[in-house]
């Protein structure tokens, strides 16, 4: 997604309240397509299928529920582009991998987007987190830069947008327990492939630098919520790594492993 760069973001916020309009109705459908118990998701429905007889597979009704988040397109940008790969399809890859890990160990998953070039805003993103009571959303991005390897952020304080703050402090504090779980149950699995940076907050990033340290996301957030750069698409090895299958597949399980870790303990 490329939050660390100063990319031309113009006009961010006018841009945002048009598409929030825009999407509105659609973002309707889909919360009123969900169970009332909350406990499950039409658009899990929609991707969860048995990898070996394609036959779709469905949780416990109270199982926990994580909701994902594959990072773009939204008002902030269509995600970035590097060595011919698009960010956008990345996560979207990724995103489907890790639901199918995340099913098969018996999480139930919320996707904030039916489809690839779906465009959702980071307010809607959150607030289908917030409807399915997620236990966690994790929020899938690629990078560009100078760096290397994969980094987790968090919110470790409040800000205002559209009139709304958060996120509160309760959510900050699980955020950040999260970010650690995952990020440590990662290691053994990348260890090898790409770098694990240091943990950092939404204050680290462009977007949430400008609007007092809190990206879009989080401020609408009311369950926890992580965010990761998987990885830095401009650099040659990060760019083979998370464009191979089997590249995929390991941060998906490295995810799943630690989502699992994350979500049975809190369970």
């Amino acid at each position: 997604m490329g939050l660390i760069l100063s990319r031309s973001r113009t006009n961010a916020s006018t841009k945002e309240a048009k598409q929030f309009k825009q999407n509105q109705e659609q973002n309707n459908k889909l919360a009123q397509a969900r169970p009332a118990d909350n406990n499950s998701s039409a658009l899990a429905d929609t991707f969860s299928k048995d990898t070996a007889s394609g036959v779709p597979t469905k949780p416990s009704a109270d199982a926990p529920v994580v909701c994902i988040d594959p990072g773009h397109p939204s008002e902030t940008s269509e995600g970035a582009h590097a060595h011919g790969l698009s960010e956008n399809q990345l996560n979207w890859q990724v995103a489907l991998k890790l639901k199918s890990e995340l099913e098969a160990m018996g999480i139930r998953c919320v996707m904030t987007k039916s489809s690839q070039n779906q465009t959702v805003t980071n307010r809607e993103r959150a607030e289908v987190a917030n409807h399915s009571h997620a236990l966690v959303m994790v929020r899938l991005h690629c990078d560009v830069g100078s760096g290397s390897g994969y980094t987790w952020y968090y919110p470790d304080r409040s800000a205002t947008k559209y009139g709304i703050t958060g996120p509160p402090k309760e959510v900050q504090e699980k955020s950040h327990e999260a970010v650690q779980v995952i990020n440590t149950a990662m290691k053994p699995i990348l260890t090898g492939y790409l770098k694990n940076n240091p943990i950092k907050t939404d204050a680290s990033t462009y977007v949430g630098g400008k609007q007092g340290g809190v990206l879009t996301g989080s401020i609408f957030a009311r369950v926890p919520t992580a965010l990761i750069e998987m990885c830095f698409i401009n650099q040659k090895k990060d760019a083979q790594f998370i464009n191979s299958p089997k590249g995929q597949e390991l941060m998906a399980k490295a995810l799943a492993e630690g989502i699992k870790k994350y979500v049975f303990t809190i369970h």
